[in-house]
């Protein structure tokens, strides 16, 4: 392909991609194809002889596109936001185009700097302490990972390593046996990611219980530490999170905060998805406490507009860190830049992500960003005031732009409303499991979504209850259980595998 071939292609993609979102209402959100629908659609060779690109876009519409799910529908409603915008495709565009990768300052420095200035700039939106951030003469700073559970894993990485060194220097014990006691704690509510860290870093997770509203208070946390150390065991890192994946529940991070500083625990914050609402003045109230925090993590690739990947992830003290991954160099030189951020995550060498942080910060502002927030949520308290009006509904929780809903009544229903909706394809649910009880998982995700969406989405959770749902309740036969006619009625969907554990494994 030459520079004229390459200009057509590009500039016939982008159009492309416009229309797609510019129709993107009239598409279901999720697809009709069975499982190994591509086998049937593509050789099972490479082609030869190289193709043209219009023949590649044009199997891009007839073969790729129906077989997606189509997370920017503002009729997608599951899991949190994926971001997405224009900016976001322009940046993505522009990082893939020109192709720079960076290690330290001498491989690419606009990379590195314009990441040192970007980080910054995010943590001042959020009004993050001034020690996080990277132009402040202590030893704190950030730096953009690849997602919120690698920031988790290197979040407790650190916490390993610096309790490892800790305990050789105040006390009789070597490395290899501390390393054995190691244990860190987390919430039954918290991503799986954070128990997959632990595996990753050989570290056992303990998921502690929390409290009525999904938070993990400080008292438990205490009373699992005290009874760890009484067993001999060495507490290295909490994992607490703000903004929960199932509810969007935040911990309670000023008792938990506390508690960490008093024990020397590295505290470790998740905040993936709710992070970005601190952007408005009025949630950052949920971070009381922050100032005991040693690592926090976002990602601007959920809510904030930006495409993925793009995890933020800021350290109070930047030293610890590089203790954890810092090597030597072959080639020793002194550094010409500070910060040397590549000694901070897992990888040698990053993308040009910085990039398409800039272009959204830019063009959106701080205005925009807490705009799009705002409305979000408040799009979120519509469709909660609709479930509130419709006495066969109750509301179990609401949370920024997630409500949790179901009907009345015993699981069957629910379950039976679920599996109508994801039969219909043309609104995309999710369901999880609270204090026992299956619920719905409704979520603002889409960045088009606008109040005739919610209407639609509404329209169509009724149309289903009133179609499918009680008049299989009142046609049951009398050897068939309510259970039963459900499983019977009901294709395969997002319920096959539904049990607690399962639906805790949402991104």
């Amino acid at each position: 392909m030459n520079i004229e071939e390459f200009r057509e292609f590009g500039k016939a993609s982008v159009d492309y991609i416009a229309d797609y979102f510019e129709n993107i209402r009239k598409i279901n959100v999720m697809s009709n194809v069975e499982p190994g629908y591509l086998k049937k659609e593509l050789p099972e060779e490479t082609p030869l002889s190289g193709e043209s690109w219009q023949k590649v876009l044009e199997d891009v519409d007839k073969v790729i596109v129906p077989g997606l799910t189509h997370w920017h529908s503002p009729n997608f409603h599951g899991y949190f936001p994926t971001a997405n915008s224009f900016p976001g495709i322009v940046g993505e565009l522009f990082l893939s185009g020109l192709g720079c990768i960076s290690k330290d300052w001498e491989t690419n420095p606009a990379c590195v700097e314009l990441e040192v200035r970007m980080m910054d700039w995010l943590g001042k939106i959020l009004g993050l302490p001034e020690e996080f951030l990277n132009e402040t003469e202590g030893p704190g700073g950030g730096i953009i990972q690849n997602a919120a559970s690698e920031a988790t894993l290197v979040g407790l990485l650190c916490g390993k390593e610096k309790t490892v060194k800790d305990t050789v220097l105040s006390s009789n014990l070597t490395e290899e046996y501390i390393r054995t006691k190691l244990v860190a704690y987390t919430s039954k509510e918290s991503n799986s990611s954070v128990e997959k860290a632990g595996l990753l870093a050989s570290v056992p997770m303990r998921l502690l219980p929390t409290d009525e509203n999904g938070s993990l208070r400080g008292h438990t946390l205490f009373t699992a530490i005290k009874k760890d150390k009484e067993s001999g065991l060495i507490p290295c890192c909490v994992v607490a999170t703000l903004g929960t994946t199932g509810t969007c529940a935040f911990d309670n991070l000023e008792e938990v905060g506390e508690i960490c500083h008093k024990e020397g625990v590295w505290l470790h914050i998740d905040a993936a998805y709710a992070g970005a609402a601190f952007a408005c003045p009025e949630y950052r109230y949920l971070m009381k406490g922050v100032e005991n925090v040693d690592s926090f993590n976002f990602n601007p690739h959920k809510w904030m507009l930006v495409n993925s990947d793009c995890s933020a992830m800021w350290f109070k003290d930047t030293k610890s860190v590089e203790k954890a991954f810092k090597v030597k160099s072959t080639l020793p030189k002194v550094p010409t830049f500070e910060p040397e951020i590549h000694h901070w995550q897992i990888p040698t060498t990053r993308r040009f992500r910085a990039l398409k942080l800039w272009f959204v910060l830019r063009i959106y502002g701080v205005e925009g960003i807490q705009q799009h927030i705002r409305r979000q949520i408040g799009l979120a308290k519509f469709f909660e005031q609709l479930v509130t009006s419709d006495g066969r509904f109750e509301v179990c929780i609401s949370s920024m732009g997630l409500v949790c809903f179901r009907l009345k009544g015993e699981d069957c229903l629910t379950r039976a409303l679920l599996d109508g909706v994801s039969n219909r394809k043309k609104i995309f649910l999710m369901p999880y499991i609270l204090r026992e009880k299956l619920v719905v998982r409704f979520v603002i995700c889409s960045r088009f979504t606008q109040k005739d969406d919610i209407l639609f989405a509404w329209n169509e959770i009724i149309s289903v209850v009133e179609e499918d749902v009680y008049p299989c309740t009142k046609n049951m036969s009398k050897d068939m259980t309510m259970k039963q006619k459900v499983k019977k009625k009901s294709k395969p969907s997002i319920l096959k595998s539904l049990d607690p554990s399962n639906i805790r494994s949402t991104i």
